[in-house]
């Protein structure tokens, strides 16, 4: 608590004492945090080769499993011809990287009011989370192959109108290009920004409100609802990018299954060092990681636009 002079504030306990005049200044020991954006590429990417990775730099060699190729066969045939096996090869490398730093003076740790270095350090990992969540998602939507629905030069107009496209066939569409694929229904998902949801939740009064967030109304990792639709489990995200080289209210709507990304991260240092020039501690933290689209054809994109 302080107390601030020169006010008209009138303090009896202080009547007839010099400066009696005091404003009482209580400072919270609790701070208000920021909100917090859902990251959902831990919950889309597979993590099966986050062991072999120790810093930035290192490479994960993947071999890709060889196609053989099946020919008829007739009776008496003496000359039959062979596939040549090749050592095709995938490589994750972990070549991005994120850091953060701050300083916490002597004089802060000692009479402030709140931790300091625990309020900044959990927010400095927040920021590395979502630039990791923006950056695996971002590299996806970019390895897409042809599975594609819509353009950015024509967008499916999205809604409930008469000309415009349900946002419940346009999930149905991106399911039937991974089904083309021969994509496995179990393990999908699909991500994509609050409007498309909003537009999504007017389909029927029920198609979300179903044990809509197991009923407490909060997001977990960004996971929508607890069951399924059209086979995706539903993420939501403002991570998704808006389709280059268009402005709102184009969007994009990416859906895949487990094994089309892959990631590997490690928080490779996290150290706090004593600042040379000044009565301070220095804290800081590199994050470093590599991700790779495995599987092109197990992701599927749709552009849409939401007017």
């Amino acid at each position: 608590m302080g107390f601030e002079a020169g006010t008209t504030n009138y303090n009896p306990a202080t009547s007839g004492q010099t400066n009696s005049f005091w404003l009482p200044e209580v400072f919270s020991k609790k701070v208000q945090v920021a909100f917090r954006k859902s990251a959902v590429a831990e919950a889309i990417c597979n993590t099966d080769y986050m062991g072999e990775i120790a810093q930035f730099g290192d490479t994960v060699n993947i071999i890709k499993e060889p196609t053989i190729t099946v020919t008829d066969y007739t009776r008496a045939t003496t000359s039959l011809s062979s596939t040549v096996l090749t050592d095709q090869e995938l490589v994750l490398q972990v070549d991005q990287a994120k850091y953060f730093q701050f300083k916490v003076d002597d004089l802060e740790k000692r009479f402030s009011h709140v931790n300091w270095q625990q309020v900044a350090s959990d927010n400095a990992a927040y920021q590395l989370k979502d630039a990791f969540d923006v950056n695996v998602i971002t590299a996806a939507v970019a390895g897409i192959g042809s599975n594609t629905y819509g353009t950015v030069a024509a967008p499916i107009d999205t809604g409930h109108g008469t000309s415009e496209v349900d946002p419940l066939d346009v999930l149905a569409r991106l399911a039937r290009l991974l089904d083309d694929a021969n994509v496995p229904e179990e393990n999908r998902w699909v991500v994509a920004k609050p409007e498309f949801y909003e537009e999504l939740a007017k389909t029927s009064s029920k198609l979300l409100s179903v044990d809509y967030n197991q009923g407490n109304g909060g997001l977990r990792n960004g996971l929508v609802a607890s069951g399924e639709l059209r086979g995706f489990k539903m993420y939501k995200s403002s991570n998704v990018p808006t389709p280059s080289g268009s402005g709102n209210p184009t969007h994009q709507i990416l859906a895949g299954h487990m094994s089309a990304v892959s990631c590997a991260q490690s928080l490779s240092t996290v150290e706090s060092i004593r600042d040379n020039d000044s009565f301070k501690d220095i804290v800081r933290g590199l994050l470093v990681w590599g991700r790779k689209v495995l599987r092109p054809e197990a992701l599927a994109l749709a552009i849409i636009k939401i007017d």
